[in-house]
């Protein structure tokens, strides 16, 4: 299928879209600590640094859809942008966040550039609205019980702001009970509406409430997909990574190691130019 031509979304001064190389959005899945982002953020840095792939940090303060009520959600908001605003400021890099209440918008893009919009919430009319209102860029991820031709209107409500700083985010569909699976020809349709389209690897291999009171993962996987992203041809990837993944707070069965970044993004990358050519 022939590559379609996207607008281009600037974050910080990462151009996303078109045929430029792709964007990386990484960091652990919930923030820890100023110590453990900062370690995160340099090791991600020493990762991308090869290759000069450009990356986007990402780490929620919040994680407000976990699968029991007993189990971690992070920081809080004000916490939480204390230590993202450190990290942007230390290590120059732009930052994406989680936000899930109409009230978070406004003071999450005070310090992030980019606003996440999780795929449950991705219908939420005023949770989009109140988002587009910052001005920031906004990742909304597909919800997973939604089909790909319907992120287009997803992508109006948010326009109607006057802001099209959007990217639209798969991160994998329902199948049966505890599953996802990644239907490629979701990319391109996505890509039709004129925004830059974004592949998250790591969630895709999610298992949701696939351990009971945690969702489980098949974290092998996520480089596979990953490079069928590639293939297609995506603006950005989405992956999150950490340092002891089993023993992450929340989503540690889908996380890379931070230790075999390095060349995932390697290999990555190469694909990336087979498909764009060299950047």
């Amino acid at each position: 299928m022939d590559a379609i031509e996207t607008r281009t979304v600037t974050v910080g001064d990462i151009e996303i879209g078109g045929m430029r190389p792709f964007a990386l959005i990484t960091g652990p899945c919930q923030l820890e600590s100023l110590d453990h982002a900062r370690m995160m953020a340099e090791r991600i840095a020493a990762a991308c640094a090869p290759t000069g792939t450009r990356f986007i940090f990402k780490a929620s303060y919040d994680k407000a859809n976990r699968s029991s009520l007993g189990t971690s959600r992070g920081l809080g908001i004000g916490k939480g942008l204390e230590i993202l605003a450190k990290i942007r400021d230390e290590f120059g890099c732009p930052i994406l966040t989680d936000v899930h209440e109409r009230g978070h918008c406004a003071p999450a893009a005070e310090v992030c550039d980019v606003l996440q919009i999780p795929a449950f919430l991705c219908r939420q009319t005023d949770l989009l609205l109140a988002a587009g209102e910052t001005g920031a860029a906004i990742n909304v991820k597909k919800g997973q019980f939604l089909a790909p031709w319907d992120m287009g209107r997803v992508a109006e409500k948010i326009a109607s702001t006057g802001n099209d700083r959007i990217l639209l985010c798969d991160r994998g569909t329902s199948f049966g009970y505890n599953t996802l699976v990644s239907d490629f020809r979701g990319l391109p349709t996505m890509e039709r509406t004129g925004y830059p389209v974004v592949f998250d690897a790591t969630h895709s291999v999610q298992q949701p409430g696939g351990q009971g009171a945690t969702s489980g993962g098949q974290r092998e996987f996520a480089p596979v997909l990953a490079r069928a992203a590639c293939a297609v041809g995506v603006s950005a990837l989405f992956i999150e990574t950490h340092e002891d993944p089993e023993n992450a707070p929340s989503d540690g069965p889908n996380m890379i190691p931070v230790d075999r970044m390095e060349a995932l993004i390697g290999e990555l990358r190469a694909f990336d130019a087979l498909r764009k050519g060299p950047g």
